[in-house]
């Protein structure tokens, strides 16, 4: 299952460690505990637009640059969660004739 908020903290850690800031830097920048941010980069918190509107701005990115990152987050997930593996199909021997078979 694709969970939106795991996608929005990766995003948002993965922004973070592209500016080279440390979690609090960000926070003393955005004035949120560190805490909170680091439970929200770890996918453990729902962000409110205000809190999601702070972060950006402490990281200087626009609002929905982080949105399109995480919607396309999101859709390579469930690309691979709707196309399934193909089964592999072995040859396997029934009564002396060869049969194929999914595996």
């Amino acid at each position: 299952m694709v969970l939106f908020r795991q996608r929005l903290g990766d995003v948002l850690r993965g922004r973070r460690a592209e500016l080279g800031l440390t979690l609090r830097e960000v926070s003393g920048v955005a004035r949120v505990s560190l805490g909170y941010i680091s439970e929200i980069e770890r996918g453990q918190k729902e962000a409110s637009s205000e809190l999601l509107a702070s972060l950006c701005e402490a990281l200087a990115v626009p609002l929905s640059d982080v949105l399109r990152d995480v919607a396309d987050a999101v859709a390579v997930e469930e690309a691979a969660i709707a196309a399934p593996e193909p089964t592999p199909i072995t040859a396997r021997t029934h009564a002396g004739e060869v049969v194929a078979s999914a595996a």
